[in-house]
């Protein structure tokens, strides 16, 4: 097994058993039927400030370092958007676990000295066990806060511009955590519409070609609309 997979696995692990320790995923995995299942489809805005990234292209002149632009090119092809499971808890009202993946994007904008190509535009895809808690009231408005952590999968696409380095792969990034808060409207007894701001933090450690290596830390500010269907 890769390295990337066994971290991968490593973490799908201590989530599930943060579920089950907690007790709030117990409902979830031994009894589905007591939990409420909603599913949402959501798209929208994602910005990113300014980070350093640090990287070595395995030529001879070992680790630098730059402050780099990040665009996020929201309806640049693919677009933003994000899919969620979340099952909202009987047995603990109010509560609720979901399943989350966000496909946001980064591109240095303007390009960084030494670099021909620097973006995640294909992804960072960003996917987290979250914990959420929903204010239910007598209104058709119901708002909500959550708090997740998880991992990325972000495509590399890095190339220097001597050509001698060029990485275009899906990678293993790192660690992912997220805070979110947002309103959810009721449409009918099975349809809502929902807006929602959501903060990510995530680590992302890249292996390039030739032996290379890139590292940055990135901050995904992502302003969301979508719809939910629930059962």
């Amino acid at each position: 097994m890769s390295k990337r997979n066994s971290q991968t696995n490593v973490i799908t692990a201590i989530g599930l058993a943060l579920l089950i320790s907690t007790g709030l995923g117990t409902p979830v995995l031994t009894n589905p039927s007591r939990a409420e299942l909603e599913l949402s489809f959501y798209s929208g805005i994602n910005t990113s400030p300014h980070s350093v990234v640090d990287y070595d292209f395995n030529l001879g002149a070992g680790r630098q370092s730059t402050t780099v632009k990040w665009d996020g090119e929201p309806f640049v092809m693919p677009p933003y958007f994000g899919l969620r499971a979340t099952w909202w808890l009987e047995s603990y009202p109010g509560w609720g676990i979901a399943l989350d993946n966000s496909h946001s994007k980064v591109a240095a904008n303007p390009m960084p000295a030494g670099f021909e190509k620097l973006e995640f535009t294909d992804g960072i895809n960003i996917y987290t066990l979250n914990l959420q808690y929903r204010f239910k009231n007598t209104s058709r408005f119901t708002p909500y806060l959550g708090i997740g952590a998880g991992f990325t999968t972000p495509h590399v696409e890095v190339a220097n511009t001597a050509i001698t380095s060029k990485t275009f792969e899906y990678q293993f990034g790192g660690p992912a955590v997220l805070a979110l808060v947002g309103v959810s409207t009721e449409i009918n007894k099975n349809w809502s519409v929902f807006t929602e701001f959501k903060s990510a933090y995530v680590k992302i450690n890249a292996d390039l070609q030739n032996g290379g290596w890139l590292k940055t830390d990135i901050i995904s500010n992502q302003f969301i609309v979508g719809v939910s269907y629930k059962f």
